[in-house]
């Protein structure tokens, strides 16, 4: 990921998010709606023909694997960095969806809701 947007992100910290509906320990003093990250990413050529050696050999094909996991934390990231625009320390309700928009182009999207939390007992 970009600095610029790891520092923006970092902000709301990981331990702040959930696909849960709550945070334990704390409590929602406010909604501040959707945020979402949305990663269009595509296989290049190179990275096919790799990927179509790792079959024949079966297992794990670790160039997909590792291409899948970059997109998912970009998407997770950007999530954040929306959140915390919007004025958020907190994400609940995260999730993930995937469309392949065209043949060999997917969209990987992380959505949740931005929250503002505060820890119980203040």
């Amino acid at each position: 990921m970009d600095p610029m947007v790891r520092s923006q992100a970092a902000d709301v910290p990981y331990n702040m998010t959930t696909t849960g509906f709550d945070l334990p320990g704390y409590r929602i003093v406010s909604c501040l709606g959707v945020v979402r990250g949305v990663v269009v990413r595509s296989r290049s050529v190179f990275g096919t023909i790799g990927a179509g050696l790792q079959t024949l050999f079966g297992g794990t094909i670790s160039l997909f694997t590792e291409l899948a996991e970059r997109t998912r934390q970009q998407a997770f990231d950007t999530m954040l960095l929306q959140a915390d625009v919007a004025g958020a320390n907190g994400v609940i309700g995260i999730r993930y969806d995937a469309t392949e928009v065209m043949q060999g182009a997917t969209e990987v999207i992380c959505y949740g809701t931005a929250v503002h939390v505060e820890p119980v007992g203040e």
